[in-house]
């Protein structure tokens, strides 16, 4: 709590000579607050010197004058005019005849016992004399109803719609008052008004050059809370839909391609629709998979080997639209059929990753590998989860297990690589990139992600000749992997410092693929570094649909909150547009 004016005391001194030589104009009584216009009635003094318990008058002898009983109690005059329990209400007409200087130190003193009582945790006491003082007042002081909203704040239980009021109030009168901007937040965000909440925080964040520590936690817990509880509202009320082409693209060639189930020798019209199913997996035509695998299920299949992969297939297309329940059902159902089927138990193990569950993940991997040692595709599928986990070395043994049973499988050379950069063994990894572009010279992948590695390594002329070969190879493709383009504009950006070139490089990727969620993301981005908020707000939401998983939305909606909150901060605070953008420039990675 702030300290009042050093001048109050003195007028508590004149103001006790006011009430002496003014008693009969005084009324005796408690304090009775008009609700309508705030006022209230001031009684201090008795009307006359006598002690609280004398009696009636009697007539006295000269000389005889009885000594006055102490115990009685006090005179009212002689308590401190402060200390009085009506100290400070006035009547409109009392207000009106005291001057302008002598009403703001009166409210100064009255703002001073708020203050006492505040430090001795007597806050319905404090807030009362914090109203007082605002009444009394000749101007309006946002520090008086800052502290009442302090006030509220420490109330049990607090007043939360008070102390939006009083800071509200504080804030307009102020608008650069962080004190009361930070309560009102704290309110804000015990009434679950988070978008409102992580509005104040940023402005305090920013008004404060971002070096209050305190108020970046709140911002940061903030937007964690709302933006999961937004993510979960969505993914709950959202229709399932695939995601965008590049990730299922990839997702299914982390699988080696298998020989298609044989028919029967009268195949039905579900085996068939199975059967195109697959065919349209091929191709890369994954809507109508999706649709022909649904039919087939539907329509009942002849045997159990093709009911087992029709529920393999419907389960990872469930797992791809997020809906990671439906997914483990087909999953295990198809292992039920063909307990030996080691496709879904790789699956599974992936589901099982997706709900948190290492140690199931694992028990899947070997149920696999009891059924079929095998099948490289499970040691590749086992490393990705090591890589994830961050057990670089062991990611990096099952892959070259996986590579050692089949060496035609371009990914596990690539993920064998980027493992052994991320253990530190960069002569190793470069060695292992420069081999795999030799035996895969047709595939974009060794290029692209070699690149990445350049870039890490700040060789970017080397780089963007990578991700410009891996791109002049996806040309030749009916549908192209953008990822090279976007890797490219980073390039650019991280090099020159091109924004305009790292656009181009973005916006190019997105005439080809609309639904290049890095590409959206990485110009969004880059409009938050050029302090575009309103562009980048736009793409987070373009984002937000391409976004798969609930992790996946929530990250998208913390940025756009962030901006949005940002976006405010502007619109109240232009003076400190430029101010702003110097600080987030300043403040880049």
């Amino acid at each position: 709590m702030s300290n009042s004016d050093s001048s109050a005391q003195g007028f508590v001194d004149r103001m006790q000579s006011f009430v002496t030589e003014n008693k009969r104009a005084i009324l005796i009584g408690t304090a009775l607050v008009v609700a309508a216009g705030g006022v209230a009635l001031y009684a201090s003094a008795s009307s006359s010197p006598k002690t609280l318990g004398d009696k009636k008058d009697k007539k006295k002898k000269p000389g005889k004058s009885k000594p006055r009983d102490v115990e009685s109690g006090p005179i009212i005059e002689e308590i401190p005019v402060e200390d009085q329990p009506n100290f400070g209400v006035l009547t409109k007409e009392q207000l009106e005849g005291i001057p302008t200087e002598e009403r703001a130190k009166l409210a100064a003193a009255l703002k001073k016992k708020g203050n006492d009582y505040y430090q001795k945790e007597n806050f319905e006491l404090a807030a009362e004399f914090y109203t007082r003082a605002i009444n009394v007042s000749p101007t309006e002081e946002p520090v008086y109803y800052s502290n009442r909203g302090a006030c509220y704040m420490n109330m049990k239980p607090p007043k939360f719609e008070l102390i939006i009021e009083d800071c509200d109030k504080a804030i307009s009168l102020n608008k650069d008052y962080v004190k009361a901007i930070n309560r009102r937040a704290n309110a804000l965000e015990a009434l679950d008004r988070l978008e409102e909440a992580l509005g104040d925080y940023t402005t305090a964040t920013i008004l404060d050059g971002f070096q209050n520590e305190k108020a970046a936690q709140a911002v940061e817990r903030v937007l964690k809370k709302l933006s999961s509880t937004k993510a979960a509202e969505i993914i709950k009320t959202r229709e399932p839909h695939l995601p965008a082409y590049t990730f299922i693209s990839a997702y299914f060639s982390a699988f080696r391609t298998r020989p298609l189930p044989p028919l029967p020798e009268e195949p039905t019209i579900a085996d068939n629709a199975l059967i195109n199913a697959l065919h349209a997996l091929q191709v890369a035509d994954y809507t109508h998979s999706w649709s022909f695998v649904i039919g087939a299920l539907e329509e009942g299949l002849s045997n159990d080997t093709l009911k087992a992969e029709a529920l393999n297939l419907r389960g990872t297309f469930k797992f791809l639209v997020n809906d990671v329940k439906g997914a483990e059902e087909d999953l295990l159902a198809s292992i039920a059929l063909i307990p030996s089927f080691t496709q879904s138990w790789v699956k599974i193990a992936s589901v099982y990753m997706e709900q948190g569950n290492p140690e199931k993940t694992f028990e899947a991997f070997e149920e696999a590998i009891k059924h079929n040692p095998n099948d490289p595709d499970i040691y590749y599928h086992r490393g990705q989860v090591h890589f994830i986990m961050n057990d670089f070395k062991q990611a990096a043994a099952n892959y070259n297990k996986s590579t050692l049973l089949d060496d035609q499988f371009v990914f596990s050379h690539i993920q064998l690589a980027v493992a052994q950069y991320k253990e530190g063994q960069v002569a190793s990894s470069m060695a292992t990139f420069r081999k795999t572009l030799k035996a895969f010279p047709e595939r974009s992948e060794p290029p692209n992600y070699y690149g990445e590695l350049l870039l890490d390594q700040g060789r970017f002329q080397d780089a963007i000749d990578k991700f410009d070969r891996a791109f002049e190879l996806e040309k030749t493709k009916t549908r192209q992997n953008v990822l090279p383009m976007v890797n490219k504009g980073l390039a650019l950006y991280q090099w020159k410092q091109d924004i305009g070139a790292a656009e181009k490089c973005c916006q190019e990727a997105l005439e080809i693929d609309p639904e290049c969620e890095a590409a959206v993301a990485t110009l969004a981005q880059l409009s938050l570094q050029q302090s575009k908020i309103d562009t980048a707000v736009e793409l987070f939401k373009r984002q937000m649909e391409l976004a798969r998983s609930e992790p996946e939305l929530a990250n998208t909606l913390t940025y756009m909150y962030a901006s949005i909150a940002q976006k405010t901060f502007l619109e109240n605070y232009p003076e400190r547009k430029q101010a702003f953008s110097a600080m987030a420039q300043a403040m880049a990675p």
